[in-house]
């Protein structure tokens, strides 16, 4: 077994100590030196700077009353170089008028000791100083470590995306191609088959048409997080939008009662037509799958101040709280707890939060296990300012 090799010694901190007073200089840099500190004495303010852009320093102790320029004016020009502005800067001086300690605070000083001094003192705050500016340092590597994993995750992402817009897009038209051949296959050959077969061939044309609606769905997200398609804005009806987003899903056999609550006034919002008339078939479609037949589903909007509100209620087995915001995020799935059932597919949420964003509205649910769900959404009275935004998939 191999001995584990020496470790480094850490490198001795570096002090550059600035005062036109040699008595001054020199005993401060013998302590220094005594305490383990690698210091470079200079005698001017011109030398300090000079000294420190040669080489940084972990610290400077600055002297205020200097011939030339003094200690404040060092320290404006410290800070007013990129390369230097990080060094802690530590005045020493006779000045000790409450004014002195303001300015030297101003121009970017990190502390204060006045003359005469006690050593212990100037020891312990430049050990104080050294070591706040090492937790500096190790944060502002650790942030950029952080950053490039960052940048590098937000890459890899992009990358994967792409692929999967592009391996997506392609299977489009294929399954369009299968989905609707089988339909063709129902209508001209359903009457020859028994009723076993017919169901298999109904089963087969149901799912196909499931995956075509994912890839739309998934190409519909992927322009809308992209912003690639502006919205075609008009003034609408809202309950005309409803009746058509309910006509779109059926009625279902064995399915919970579907109704649509009608106001006594017509509720106007200004938006894109069949955009969010596809957002209301997700939301009544999702509630379909989670509310049992003998449950009951309504949807209604109302005139608001700002504009207008749909609301998607049900009475089927709630969402938990813990639940809210996630069932929004893309291929997001979360089970239920009671039947086992997912309470989103991952993408229609998600498209239905992007569809309702970029008209400039929110979108959230309120729900309790038990007690139902009621998924909600405003528009604005007015067109939202123009942004590219989605459309549906072409």
């Amino acid at each position: 077994m191999q001995p584990n090799p020496p470790a480094v010694p850490p490198a001795m901190p570096d002090i550059l100590v600035v005062d036109d007073t040699p008595a001054n200089l020199r005993l401060l840099a013998e302590m220094l030196k005594e305490s383990g500190y690698r210091v470079r004495p200079v005698p001017s303010g011109k030398l300090a700077i000079e000294a420190a852009r040669q080489e940084q320093p972990d610290l400077i102790l600055l002297d205020v009353k200097m011939p030339e320029m003094n200690g404040y004016e060092v320290c404006e020009r410290l800070k007013s170089d990129e390369a230097l502005k990080e060094i802690p800067v530590l005045f020493i001086s006779a000045m000790d008028e409450t004014l002195d300690k303001i300015k030297a605070f101003a121009v970017g000083g990190v502390d204060y000791v006045t003359k005469p001094f006690q050593f212990e003192e100037v020891e312990a705050r430049v050990r104080t100083h050294l070591k706040l500016r090492q937790l500096q340092v190790e944060l502002e590597s650790r942030n950029r470590q952080l950053q490039e994993n960052y940048d590098q995750l937000r890459k890899l992402e992009r990358l994967r995306d792409d692929l999967t817009h592009m391996i997506v897009h392609d299977m489009r038209s294929p399954l369009t191609g299968i989905a609707g051949y089988l339909e063709l296959l129902e209508l001209h050959v359903a009457k020859k088959l028994d009723s076993e077969e017919l169901k298999f061939l109904q089963a087969a044309r149901s799912s196909g048409s499931v995956l075509v609606d994912m890839v739309n769905s998934l190409l519909d997200i992927s322009r809308m997080e992209q912003g690639k398609m502006p919205l075609a804005v008009t003034e609408s009806d809202l309950d005309v939008l409803i009746q058509n987003a309910l006509l779109s899903i059926g009625s279902p056999a064995n399915a919970a009662a579907l109704v649509h609550l009608k106001p006594p006034q017509p509720v106007r919002a200004a938006c894109d037509a069949n955009l969010v008339t596809r957002v209301i078939a997700n939301l009544a479609g999702n509630a379909l799958k989670f509310t049992p037949k003998e449950g009951r589903i309504t949807v209604a909007a109302e005139q608001t101040g700002a504009g207008a509100k749909i609301r998607v209620a049900d009475t089927g087995s709630g969402i938990p709280r813990e639940f809210h915001a996630k069932i929004f995020e893309k291929f997001w799935q979360v089970e239920a707890r009671q039947d086992g059932k997912k309470y989103s597919t991952g993408l229609g949420l998600t498209f239905c939060k992007l569809a309702i964003e970029a008209h400039g509205g929110e979108i959230g649910v309120e729900s309790e296990v038990g007690k139902g769900s009621t998924f909600w959404f405003t528009l604005p009275a007015q067109p939202a300012p123009a942004r590219e935004a989605p459309g549906a998939a072409g």
